[in-house]
């Protein structure tokens, strides 16, 4: 075997490696979140990470007691959302939002977000990634 096929072949297994450790990285929505358990927030933006695969956005909600906490809502992928109409600006800190979305499995203050609700009354869909056929 010459010195070409050989960097070619090892170079298509790395390539192949990489991009299977990627899809074995990215959850399935059931696996982390639970399409029955759906909750609604309303809060102030604290936190936006508008990163792939998913974006991200943490609201500081006050409870019933007066105590606050803070949840966190996975969004979509940048891509997807800005095709939704959103931008990197969308939401900002100090903003007071409601977010509809499904609650995470382990009980932790994360939820996937279905939909977020700006104080204007402005809805935009949050790309969730619960698909009810794929279950």
């Amino acid at each position: 075997m010459n010195i070409k096929k050989l960097l070619l072949s090892v170079s298509s297994m790395i390539l192949l490696l990489g991009m299977s450790y990627n899809a074995m990285s990215h959850h399935s929505f059931v696996g982390q979140f639970d399409p029955e358990k759906s909750t609604a927030l309303t809060g102030t933006v604290v936190g936006v990470r508008w990163v792939n695969p998913h974006a991200f956005f943490v609201i500081e909600v006050t409870n019933d007691d007066g105590t606050s906490e803070n949840w966190s809502f996975e969004l979509g992928s940048p891509n997807t959302l800005i095709r939704y109409g959103w931008s990197r600006d969308t939401l900002k800190i100090g903003d007071l939002i409601t977010a509809d979305g499904y609650l995470a499995r382990s009980g932790e203050k994360l939820a996937n977000a279905k939909i977020v609700i700006l104080a204007d009354g402005t809805v935009f869909q949050a790309a969730s990634s619960y698909e009810p056929d794929a279950e």
